[in-house]
């Protein structure tokens, strides 16, 4: 088997804890479980229905700061933006409204408006969407193509851990609905073989990148 990201030979190993069988690339960093796990549509949004994200808590809007704090500075002053993957609620978009960003929210299961596949946007937001991705690298494609040049890609996903004895440690692998896991190498070889930069992270779960301007 091969890898998702780079196409590498995979090694294939037994998540014995969740009965689950798993590819790890020692190129990139990536892991992703086997297809046969992945949930129905269906599945997954009964347990999504089950977070209860509400825009009034205080602890959901410092959550969302926290990415704000890390992001903004990297980014300058966008004019536009779009929330890939938002879930239920559409907080993030508020938030970047409130910095005099117009943001659009889209996810493919409580706002499935697609109009944003005939826009382009200065910043595009994705925060706990990578993981659940079936193919990442043509999403992340799709979203590059969305951005205008010199425009800028914020992802918030848990970055995988360097062995295969540390991700069965791991909790993050434990959601059936968590299938590929991205290293911050897994990242910059997304962004070599793309046009685009990777501009830094905060060493734990955030990322920015940027798209190439023509020259």
């Amino acid at each position: 088997m091969q890898c998702l990201i780079c196409s590498h030979p995979v090694a294939l190993f037994s998540d014995e804890k969740l009965a689950v069988e798993t590819c790890y690339c020692t190129q990139c960093g990536c892991f992703f479980k086997s297809p046969t796990t992945h949930q129905s549509i269906e599945a997954q949004k009964q347990r999504y229905d089950l977070h209860e994200n509400h825009e009034e808590d205080p602890g959901y809007r410092r959550y969302f700061q926290r990415f704000l704090d890390f992001v903004l500075p990297l980014v300058g002053s966008p004019a536009t933006a779009l929330d890939f993957g938002c879930g239920s609620s559409t907080l993030l978009a508020k938030m970047l409204e409130a910095q005099g960003v117009v943001c659009e929210a889209y996810d493919p299961l409580y706002h499935p408006d697609t109009q944003y596949h005939s826009k382009k946007y200065e910043l595009i937001v994705s925060t706990e969407v990578f993981e659940h991705l079936h193919d990442p690298g043509a999403t992340f494609g799709v979203l590059l193509d969305r951005l205008e040049e010199g425009g800028y890609m914020a992802i918030q996903t848990a970055f995988a851990p360097e062995s295969i004895a540390a991700y069965r440690r791991w909790y993050y692998r434990q959601d059936p609905t968590h299938i590929v896991f991205f290293a911050t190498q897994t990242f910059k070889e997304l962004c070599r073989r793309s046009r685009c930069v990777y501009l830094g992270d905060n060493g734990k779960n955030m990322l920015v990148i940027k798209k190439h301007r023509h020259a």
